[in-house]
């Protein structure tokens, strides 16, 4: 993803309403990850399972990822309080 449309994804997602759903792409740029790192973090667990649209297209629940970074986002702010 080149680097304005990376700016731009970033800028425009808190205006995403929760029931919207983003692609990889989105993914990538949000948590700064590449495609296999996502793909990795999602078979552990650490990151939301994303719907199949349809074989070869996927893509995530708006309101998934941001509870996801919420919870990263809580867990930092506890671990630097202790």
């Amino acid at each position: 993803m080149n680097q304005k449309l990376q700016q731009e994804v970033l800028r425009n997602f808190n205006f995403l309403p929760d029931n919207s759903l983003v692609r990889l792409p989105t993914l990538m740029a949000l948590y700064g990850l590449s495609k296999s790192t996502i793909l990795r973090e999602i078979k552990r667990g650490n990151l939301p399972k994303p719907i199949h649209l349809s074989l070869r297209t996927t893509a995530w629940k708006v309101k998934d990822i941001r509870g996801n970074l919420d919870s990263k986002s809580d867990a930092r702010e506890t671990e630097i309080e202790e």
